[in-house]
């Protein structure tokens, strides 16, 4: 009984360890989603995700249990959601985004209060509710009229691999609302662009005003990556994620190239990868620093040493933790500003340097600071003391020092000379006359 007890144990135990981040809500408007999007949801599954899903609307709605997060991914599929259910409300998603959640998020034309909020408090401001992106030169020959059906080049994303992807040659459809960033928010990422011939709008009505986004300033993909390293992506067509918009083909309206299939699938599978950190997620492994020609480090430094410095740095890939290939790490030596700062040559994720410690004494950090586009951000911190020199390691003969020396030595040997000439000299005496 005992062992069946204990092998139990280890099972719920191993389970608990293989779904460690993969626990994902999807809240969606209606339940008819989880067929209009069923290949995007079971690619999903496929990555490994333990997909929960639920009304927007419904009652025993929860993030947290007990102070603990239920969930590691939260998927938005309720744009037009007016009120959450259960306990779930903007602030709630907030403190899931603060705590370290991701959220996938997408809207449409038909957009309630929540998801404006909720974008605005990432850096992200949607247009009004049954407004939408129209483009009347790059629109799909599927169109209905309003030319909302828009054809979204590859080439206006934004270069970044690690997120978007590797480039793909067939455009992207979208319908849905369109969106801008907040300027003073650096974290937010314009991921996908409109064409510089689009803008956002309602299609039934005259336009008396000036829209909210027009040209290249319109978003229709957007990116958060918290400080936390929380990741948020935006994305304003509910349809993009659809099976119909994954497997219909593409042509401009004017006479473009047909292309078979859309690129929304492959765009899709790379934002859900990147947003629920399947890929683009760093570690620092073991972190050693010691003297030039030696392996345990001392209780303290001493300047003008040789140090080697070394860290390990591992990626995630498909699950697995593999050695991390760059050629721009760099390492800083800091005491308040930095007084040493070089790159870091790697070997099989082993990231080394070696460098003479300045001639200032204190308390100093061997810091890394990784931060690139895609990634997780990479920081570590080891503190050590550098103490002066002691009497007995001072140099006696400063070769800078030569004139001094000369000067003195010459000194001494004129008061030798003086002295002899003053004690052996005698004057030649007169008799005195009598």
């Amino acid at each position: 009984m005992a062992a069946l007890k204990l092998a139990a144990l280890l099972c719920f135990v191993a389970v608990c360890y293989a779904s460690s981040g993969k626990r994902t809500l999807v809240l969606v408007d209606n339940w008819s989603i989880r067929e209009t999007h069923s290949v995007f949801f079971r690619s999903l599954r496929e990555q490994g995700f333990d997909l929960t899903f639920k009304t927007a609307d419904d009652s025993a709605l929860a993030l947290v249990k007990y102070g603990e997060f239920l969930y590691d991914n939260l998927v938005l599929f309720s744009p037009s959601v007016e009120e959450f259910g259960g306990s779930i409300d903007v602030a709630s998603i907030t403190n899931f985004i603060d705590g370290g959640g991701n959220v996938l998020i997408a809207a449409s034309s038909d957009i309630g209060d929540p998801m404006r909020e909720l974008a605005t408090e990432c850096g992200v401001e949607f247009d009004e509710e049954k407004s939408a992106v129209i483009d009347h030169l790059n629109y799909d020959v599927a169109d209905d009229g309003k030319h909302t059906l828009i054809v979204a080049d590859s080439d206006n994303l934004m270069k970044a691999p690690m997120i978007v992807g590797d480039k793909v040659p067939a455009p992207l459809l979208f319908r849905g609302v369109g969106m801008v960033s907040d300027p003073d928010n650096p974290l937010v990422l314009s991921l996908l662009r409109a064409s510089s011939t689009a803008y956002s709008y309602k299609p039934d009505e005259k336009i008396d005003e000036f829209p909210m986004a027009v040209g290249s300033s319109t978003l229709l993909v957007a990116a958060l990556q918290a400080r936390n390293n929380a990741r948020v992506v935006f994305v304003g067509s509910l349809d993009f994620f659809s099976d119909q918009f994954f497997q219909s083909s593409v042509q401009k309206a004017n006479g473009g190239k047909r292309f078979e299939k859309s690129g929304n699938q492959d765009l899709a599978l790379s934002l859900s990868q990147w947003t629920f950190r399947d890929k683009g997620v760093l570690r620092v492994g073991k972190v050693s620093h010691h003297l030039k020609g030696e392996k345990v480090p001392p209780p303290s430094y001493t300047v003008f040493q040789d140090v080697d410095y070394s860290v390990v740095i591992e990626e995630l890939v498909n699950g697995q933790w593999k050695p991390f290939k760059a050629d721009d790490v760099q390492l800083e030596f800091v005491r308040i500003d930095p007084f040493v700062r070089t790159t870091l040559k790697a070997r099989d994720g082993k990231f080394s340097t070696t460098f003479k410690l300045p001639d200032v004494y204190g308390v100093y950090q061997f810091k890394v600071d990784y931060n690139r586009v895609g990634y997780t951000r990479l920081y570590s911190a080891t503190q050590v003391s550098v103490r002066p020199l002691e009497h007995t390691q001072y140099e006696r003969f400063i070769p800078s020092a030569f004139p001094y020396y000369a000067s003195a030595f010459s000194m001494m040997l004129g008061v030798f000379l003086l002295s002899f000439v003053f004690l052996h000299y005698k004057e030649d005496t007169k008799d005195k006359k009598e």
